[in-house]
């Protein structure tokens, strides 16, 4: 059997996230337009008959100007180290640009086959340019393997399995078939809430704002979650919260049919929010983010 660890690696909004969700066939990472959406790594794990392939889904690597964007930039790159394929994600639609060759010089000297995986192509019209990129980009690294793919349409997702199995190693699974990533199910379920707040409010809302499963109770045809929406400032709070509660409400309503989807359950689903004072202790801000770290 084949099995090995595979890195998602690029600029924000490339699609790493949709096409992790793509490969396992199921909603693990949450997604959206607004950049700095995925804060931390997670481990999607894919099984078929001949192989086991882990997929790290990484934070987007972006010039930073805070901490918290320095942060995820090196939790990126340290996941590009100890894998055995680099899938290097470019947006395609957008071209390849200052941001995506600054990454490449990061991780070009790796003694990893790196492939470059040109995203969005179902936004491409002009297949021509297409092929004349395809041939400019061969000039800027050996690539192992350069790939258009359309995550959101599933195009070419087959071809990229079966060419990172010939990089991979005969060993016994690294995991049960039962597992599916390295992060708890509530850590799941908070994300979908976050994601939802993302999604409705776009770049209104700053990216520190963070989610938690307090309560999780499952019974036989139901589960009970509580999760607490934490912002720092008030105005923020205002803003979630809605006139009459009507934005928590839809951010509920839209995070519950995810919930339920993924567990398989009906979920009944309390939001409330608060505020947290006094972050200006970078120590204590990021201990609670729950992104202090590990080192």
């Amino acid at each position: 059997m084949k099995c090995g660890f595979v890195s998602l690696v690029g600029r924000p909004n490339v699609g790493k996230s949709t096409l992790l969700n793509s490969i396992l066939g199921m909603k693990l990472a949450i997604t959206s337009n607004v950049s700095g959406t995925t804060r931390n790594v997670i481990q999607g794990i894919y099984n078929d008959d001949d192989s086991q392939i882990i997929f790290v889904d990484t934070p987007g690597i972006h010039k930073p100007n805070n901490k918290l964007g320095s942060l995820m930039n090196k939790k990126a790159y340290d996941h590009t180290e100890g894998v055995d394929v680099i899938l290097f994600l470019v947006d395609i639609s957008k071209g390849f640009g200052r941001g995506d060759q600054f990454i490449l010089d990061k991780i070009k000297d790796k003694d990893i086959p790196i492939f470059l995986l040109l995203n969005k192509i179902d936004q491409v019209k002009n297949k021509e340019k297409l092929l004349e990129d395809i041939n400019e980009l061969k000039e800027k690294h050996d690539f192992k393997e350069i790939i258009p793919i359309s995550a959101i349409k599933q195009d070419n997702i087959n071809t990229l399995i079966q060419c990172i199995k010939k990089y991979l190693e005969e060993s016994e699974q690294i995991f049960s078939e039962e597992e599916l990533t390295n992060v708890s199910t509530r850590f799941i379920m908070a994300e979908f809430v976050r994601e939802k707040i993302l999604e409705l409010t776009h770049d209104e809302i700053p990216h520190t704002i963070t989610c938690y499963v307090e309560d999780y109770k499952e019974e036989e045809k139901i589960v009970h979650i509580q999760v607490l929406i934490v912002v720092e400032r008030e105005n923020i709070k205002k803003m979630i919260i809605g006139k009459q509660g009507s934005m928590l409400k839809e951010v509920g309503t839209r995070a519950r049919k995810d919930m339920e989807n993924f567990l398989g359950k009906k979920v009944f689903l309390e939001t409330y929010v608060k505020t947290l004072k006094n972050w200006r202790d970078e120590e204590k801000y990021f201990l609670e983010l729950g992104l202090k770290d590990d080192e």
